[in-house]
């Protein structure tokens, strides 16, 4: 009875524990889900794949089409060993489908062609295809590898029907100038995984210059595509579906020429290695635009190898902690416009400007040069502190004097320091190139202090600020933005052109013509000009030189033996289609006015030359 009774309860239970199953399984069936797992997904992702269509980056061209920078793309090799990688049966039998895996008669000749074809030893691609794994790849010497070595390397194999190595492909930044005013137009790479390795599945994205400072523009929107997988998870055949399409980024024609850039670097790179400077900065620019036709600084690097990017070691020591450093630490600064200085004498054209302005000017009167002394008793000298006796101001302009200056500033008291803001100091010029310094003013209630900036010491300005002062009295009082932006053009060749900006008339055209004609005595006088050297045969140039202090942050008091040599030079004074701005940092022991024609000089009369022909 009881053996009975345990039967009809065992059968019972065996039939409820079905239907239960029955139930569940329907369930499953009908609504597509076990807990929270939608198998329906799961299956998507089992037989169904999707992947990114990445956007190509806009090129940045010259202001001729000449590329500067642009999308490349580099080839990465691997060799499949699984012998389960199999291709389509052309009989419909499991034994004739084809092996594309690295098949063991053949790894001696693959390691013969990958020898032949790129840096990897025979010996080493014979190790990793002896592996006992699936796939294998070939390191650092297997990667960057340019199409004419995967074409040859697909030749040969196919030559001797070998399959199992195929090739992955990446897309890299090329910069084909190399070393070329590398930190306006700036680099771009792949972002940094958790790993601090390059993460290629997401952008190139500008890390600085233009290719930051314009990303939006340069990088497109990535588009998506999807298909169907077999069993062993691979793409099918002719299953692809656009789901959405990629949107390349726009085009970028800067105001630069690869001509004259690359000629300004190459004697920048003839001082570097005959002075060996601390810093270098360099600029021309178009006078009546205010286009940017070439820039340079030292130090440099190359944004193709990324070589000299490990930082300006002598910037950073002369500087107080800031944090403008990028997110891999790598400490970096554009002297254009990141690292402002005291601009010395080149200063001296905006306070005569000012001055005369103002109506103060008169370069026939006479002032008496070499020391000016203050109530306090301080004194200020001359560069040379005996001066040149009683001279006029226009004299004491081409000699370059101090004392003459203080007595300018003085007699326009509080409306030096408004000029000074007319000019476009103290602010950013608007640039999108990143963290744009706009400089610095002492306390002007200082008589010291205030008489200090007439000729520019104590006021820190960036290059792009000296440029943008000097399109006014090029211009005929209209200053100019500095402008590297050309036109844009996206990819349905819609152009939009980027004209010159007029920020402010700080002088009259009447002024303009007074400060570009007292300018060439700085060249032309050869009793009292310090600018005689800045001279270019066939055309006349306007030009003021300067030599500045340094100011030492750290111990804050100023270098005994280090210096900034510039010029400011204008040409033809007649109809001014060009400035050339150059900075150059020495100790005092070489003639910093001569090292500084070496660059300025041979670039500016290149480009005057090639705008007359």
């Amino acid at each position: 009875m009881n053996r009975r009774k345990f039967a009809t309860l065992l059968f019972g239970a065996a039939i409820g524990v079905f239907f239960i199953f029955v139930a569940r399984f329907n369930y499953i069936v009908l609504v597509g889900k076990v807990g929270q797992t939608s198998l329906d997904r799961k299956t998507q992702e089992l037989y169904q794949g999707s992947s990114v269509v990445k956007a190509k980056r806009g090129t940045i061209y010259d202001r001729d089409g000449e590329v500067i920078a642009e999308d490349a793309t580099s080839y990465s090799l691997y060799a499949v060993l699984d012998e389960e990688y199999l291709g389509q049966s052309k009989t419909g039998k499991n034994k004739d489908r084809e092996k594309l895996f690295v098949q063991e008669k053949d790894k001696n000749n693959v390691a013969e062609i990958l020898e032949s074809n790129t840096n990897l030893g025979a010996s080493y691609v014979l190790e990793q295809l002896n592996k006992n794994q699936k796939q294998v790849e070939f390191g650092p010497d297997g990667k960057q590898l340019s199409i004419e070595q995967k074409n040859s390397i697909e030749k040969e194999l196919e030559a001797l029907e070998i399959k199992g190595v195929y090739f992955n492909e990446h897309v890299t930044r090329s910069y084909p100038n190399e070393v070329f005013s590398s930190h306006l137009v700036g680099f771009a790479q792949f972002p940094k995984n958790e790993d601090e390795e390059l993460d290629e599945t997401k952008g190139l994205v500008g890390q600085m210059g233009i290719e930051q400072a314009e990303n939006d523009l340069l990088a497109g929107e990535n588009g998506e595509i999807e298909y169907l997988k077999d069993k062993n998870q691979r793409e099918i055949p002719t299953t692809r579906i656009v789901k959405k399409e990629a949107k390349d980024g726009k085009d970028i024609y800067t105001t630069l020429d690869v001509s004259l850039g690359l000629y300004l670097e190459d004697k920048m790179n003839e001082v570097q290695e005959k002075y060996n400077p601390y810093e270098m900065t360099a600029m021309l620019v178009e006078a009546k635009t205010g286009n940017i036709v070439a820039a340079s600084q030292r130090p440099t690097f190359n944004p193709e190898t990324k070589e000299g990017l490990e930082g300006n070691t002598d910037v950073i020591d002369e500087i107080e902690e800031t944090d403008e450093s990028d997110e891999e630490g790598i400490q970096w600064y554009n002297l254009l416009t990141q690292m402002p200085f005291e601009p010395g004498s080149t200063m001296k054209a905006f306070t005569v400007a000012s001055s005369i302005d103002l109506g103060q000017f008169d370069q026939n009167g006479f002032v008496k040069t070499g020391v000016r002394e203050f109530e306090d008793g301080t004194k200020i000298y001359d560069w040379d502190n005996k001066g040149v006796g009683t001279v006029t101001y226009r004299q004491a302009f081409a000699y370059s004097s101090n004392v003459a200056m203080i007595t300018l500033q003085e007699r326009m008291g509080t409306q030096w320091e408004d000029y000074i803001k007319r000019f476009g100091f103290l602010q950013p010029t608007g640039t999108n190139l990143l963290n744009e310094n706009p400089g610095y003013l002492p306390d002007m209630t200082n008589v010291i202090n205030a008489a200090n900036t007439s000729f520019g010491q104590g006021i820190s300005v960036t290059p792009f600020q000296m440029v943008q002062g000097y399109t006014a009295i090029a211009n005929q009082g209209t200053m100019l933005k500095p402008n590297y932006i050309k036109k844009i053009v996206d990819g349905d060749k819609k152009t939009t052109e980027i004209g010159p900006k007029a920020v402010g008339q700080p002088i009259s055209e009447t002024t303009a013509s007074q400060t570009l004609d007292l300018m060439t005595s700085v060249v032309e006088d050869k009793d009292y000009g310090t600018g005689q050297n800045f001279g270019i045969e066939g055309y006349r140039v306007s030009a003021k030189t300067g030599t500045a202090q340094i100011f030492n942050n750290k111990k804050g008091a100023y270098y005994k033996d280090r210096y900034i040599f510039s010029v400011a030079q204008i040409a033809p004074t007649e109809d001014p289609k060009y400035i050339m701005y150059v900075t150059v940092k020495l100790d005092n022991t070489v003639g910093g006015g001569e090292v500084v024609a070496e660059i300025s000089n041979p670039v500016l009369k290149m480009a005057l030359d090639l705008d007359t022909k």
